[in-house]
């Protein structure tokens, strides 16, 4: 009869070569426990170890953190970032170029922008009058006019985005950063993401972690009311939630001498124990009484729009995040009442609301990061899954557009006030340094001191990486 408390060790590929062929497969074994991962840790490390512990990186590093601004729905780049007198001239005409199939293949007449584009800064970079604030910011910013995806329907586009596949089940961008650097922060997750109350087609895989350890998947945050579900101690007695940690503790790592390495029992542990320790750090992380009414101003947490008060709590928090040593964070839009920058219809509300939400965060954001010496040391990466067509889909909407689009970096290491790529007259297609999502990942990598051909995990027989086996570095927008 089986035991109902005897777990069956399972035996992996490495234990079965010590085992088999009088001893044969031991050699294969000491040449595999000799490799060391490109992570910056010997693969065979101490299965105890912090898998969160702060690694090296490959080489010298410009940037420790990243905040992702994250536009889920896709933002117009003609309407935001890249203006097209063309637009204008044809408005109400039929579109002179070759159109491809689009994600509801409506296609209607040439669409101007309803906004105007001011000349902003030193470097005089136009930006429409939708981002006003952030506009004031652009002698930080390289602006990427030529962006392409591989997906045009929203789920796939955002895995593509996230995790450079655009399937389900990869480990994201964040997963794969703290994989690689670990965190500086032992109270708080290595990847956080604050939700403004909109989690993305695709859910919540697209902060997974995949087939990495579990432990560098992204954690969840509310921008508003509590947090993180239970973060509050219901013990009585002050010791006892410490005493019952401690029992568990011991009773995982017993069931880990007996069955060996298990991903998800030595996930387990390591999140009791941080969970723990968050009941702690999260309500001070979270407590912004501290912070200045100037503070507080400059990023619109005052605001009289509800969502601009939501996304700046966001975008103040993640400041906090990164002041303590949190490596990946993402912050996701607030509802506005649209389907997020999604604008098949009812374009100029529907931008001027989400505009409204982020701008003056944004440039909030930008302004205490670079006054507290911050911004040097955090890459603030800003766009959506993929842009938005130039012809009209009906008569005051635009149709997704992967073909060319938007997006910016900030800080750490970029070379600001830079305009890079360039899409045609229209702003359909990317026709000038056209730049992959996997080159977006494998700067962002760079700057934070990894090769991303070096930074790999084992997995079904092959080297894994967030780049798969594409992507290149985009060192023209880098100091």
């Amino acid at each position: 009869m089986h035991c109902r408390r005897f777990i069956n060790a399972p035996i992996s590929r490495r234990d079965m070569l010590a085992r088999c062929a009088n001893g044969f497969g031991a050699v294969a074994l000491a040449a595999l426990l000799g490799e060391k991962s490109y992570a910056g840790e010997d693969v065979s490390s101490n299965r105890d170890s912090d898998p969160m512990a702060p690694k090296p990186s490959h080489f010298p590093a410009k940037a420790k953190n990243v905040i992702f601004l994250f536009m889920d729905g896709g933002p117009s780049q003609v309407d935001t970032f890249d203006p097209k007198p063309r637009l204008d001239r044809e408005h109400g005409q039929a579109i002179k170029a070759k159109v491809q199939p689009t994600q509801f293949n409506n296609v209607g007449k040439v669409l101007k922008s309803p906004w105007k584009f001011q000349n902003r800064g030193e470097s005089g970079i136009p930006v429409s009058d939708l981002f006003p604030n952030v506009g004031a910011h652009v002698d930080e910013m390289a602006i990427v006019r030529s962006m392409v995806s591989n997906f045009s329907e929203h789920t796939a586009a955002n895995y593509f985005m996230h995790t450079g596949n655009g399937l389900q089940g990869r480990p994201s961008q964040g997963a794969w950063v703290t994989y690689g650097l670990g965190s500086e922060c032992r109270n708080l997750p290595g990847f956080v993401v604050l939700n403004g109350g909109l989690i993305p087609p695709g859910g919540v895989d697209c902060f997974g972690s995949g087939f990495l350890p579990a432990s560098f998947q992204g954690s969840i945050f509310k921008a508003e009311g509590a947090p993180v579900a239970n973060i509050k101690p219901t013990e009585l007695a002050p010791d006892a939630q410490s005493r019952k940690l401690a029992l568990m503790r011991r009773l995982d790592r017993d069931v880990l001498e007996r069955v060996g390495h298990h991903d998800s029992l030595e996930a387990s542990i390591s999140n009791y124990e941080l969970a723990f320790k968050m009941q702690t750090s999260v309500p001070g992380l979270m407590d912004l009484a501290g912070e200045s009414a100037t503070t507080k101003t400059m990023y619109g947490l005052d605001d009289e729009y509800a969502a601009t008060r939501i996304f700046a709590r966001e975008c103040l928090v993640a400041r906090r995040l990164i002041e303590r040593g949190v490596r990946f964070v993402e912050l996701l839009c607030p509802n506005i009442g649209h389907d997020r920058w999604d604008q098949h219809g009812n374009l100029k509300a529907g931008h001027e609301l989400n505009a409204k939400a982020v701008d003056k965060p944004i440039a909030g954001l930008l302004a205490d990061l670079k006054g507290r010496g911050l911004l040097d040391e955090t890459l603030v990466i800003w766009g959506g899954e993929f842009g938005r067509t130039p012809m009209a889909q009906g008569s005051d909407g635009r149709d997704h557009n992967p073909f060319g689009f938007t997006m910016w970096l900030a800080g750490g290491g970029i070379k600001g006030g830079t305009i890079y790529g360039a899409t045609d007259d229209y702003g359909y297609h990317a026709i000038e340094n056209k730049v992959e999502v996997h080159d977006l990942h494998a700067t962002m990598l760079h700057l934070l001191g990894m090769d991303h051909k070096k930074l790999t995990y084992r997995f079904s027989g092959r080297d894994m990486r967030l780049t798969d086996v594409h992507g290149d570095v985009v060192t023209a927008i880098l100091k």
